[in-house]
């Protein structure tokens, strides 16, 4: 195996900088890293594995030599930049929303659907985080009792809106406490000790673009474009780690100590799952972990093929940069890539 010359773009946010935790974290075979961003934080530098790297703006010329092109930078810089490395040479893994829906890009959760890798035409998909964790834990129970419904509540954590999120729920929790007044700038109202079912723009149905996520990246990434997929979407104060409750209809009826069967041999995910010890997941444990965890599972009282669980996940992590490198990972694993020689 060969190593790899990778350019991270959006290499100062909070997901560029888990892509560069990981790498280093999970040993993927990198010969040289370019660290890239906007004019605006070109000039920083960043450690990488014990050395400092100075970040540079990303330009069409950033994209020469490279083999792995790692996204988030959002969907305008993606749309600009990703054709642009990919006809450089790069195979693009892309955080963003902007090719997760195109046809002809994969959508891709490598414990769900690696094979769709093998079809990519230079750009490859990393879907919403909060998809990515339900999957995860619902694909190896649809294999075995086929999904027909999901309903799904989300209580998702303000990292997944950027670093001005979390500096927000820091100063307004402060000002609650001191009694201050909150004028609230990223989210349209107070998120500290609140909770705003608002995520992305409202939609002309009332359901918001995160929830319309939710529904069609599963059908896409499932390859299940026959299940019914209801979504509500809500923002918590939440440092990291997004909380789901899953309403899940199979085709037959399927017993709790049937899922954790099956949850047990699955691919990343991890039960946490007794009542009598309060054993469950929740965000706090969650965060800085690579695992999707499942608790709280339990028969759906309104109806018999049914049940419900909890499953929580970081969704810096597997929701997002764990998830890209994954797929690199995949790529690697099956020869699909070849390294070329070294970009400084």
């Amino acid at each position: 195996m060969g190593e790899y010359n990778v350019a991270i773009v959006g290499a100062t946010g909070l997901v560029g900088q888990e892509f560069i935790k990981i790498l280093v974290q999970r040993s993927f075979p990198v010969d040289s890293i370019r660290l890239l961003a906007s004019d605006r934080s070109a000039g920083r530098k960043l450690m990488v594995n014990k050395q400092e790297i100075e970040v540079r703006e990303t330009t069409p010329e950033s994209f020469e030599g490279v083999d792995i092109a790692l996204f988030s930078a959002g969907s305008e810089v993606s749309r600009h930049f990703s054709p642009i490395a990919a006809r450089s040479g790069a195979v693009v893994v892309d955080n963003s929303a902007a090719w997760r829906m195109e046809p002809d890009v994969p959508l891709v959760v490598p414990e769900v659907n690696p094979e769709d890798i093998g079809w990519h035409k230079g750009i490859i998909a990393n879907p919403n985080c909060s998809t990515i964790q339900m999957v995860v834990a619902l694909y190896p129970l649809h294999k075995v009792n086929p999904i027909k419904r999901i309903v799904v509540s989300t209580y998702q954590s303000v990292s997944g809106t950027g670093a001005a999120a979390v500096e927000e729920l820091i100063v307004q929790s402060k000002q609650v406490l001191e009694g201050q007044a909150i004028i609230p700038h990223v989210y349209p109202h107070q998120i500290a000790f609140n909770a705003l079912p608002e995520i992305d723009v409202f939609l002309d149905d009332g359901y918001t673009k995160e929830e319309q996520k939710m529904v069609e990246e599963t059908k896409k990434i499932m390859h299940a474009s026959e299940i019914a997929i209801s979504a509500t979407c809500v923002r918590v104060p939440v440092y990291t780690a997004h909380s789901e409750a899953v309403w899940v209809e199979f085709s037959s009826p399927m017993m709790p100590d049937d899922a954790e069967r099956i949850f047990a041999g699955a691919p990343g995910v991890k039960i946490l799952d007794d009542n009598a010890i309060s054993l469950y997941p929740h965000p706090w444990m969650a965060a800085g972990t690579d695992e999707v965890f499942v608790g709280r599972i339990r028969r759906d009282t309104s109806h018999p093929n049914g049940l419900v669980m909890w499953i929580v996940a970081d969704n810096l992590r597997k929701g997002a940069a764990l998830n890209a490198v994954q797929i690199a990972e995949e790529m690697v694993k099956r020869d699909w890539i070849k390294p070329r020689e070294a970009v400084k």
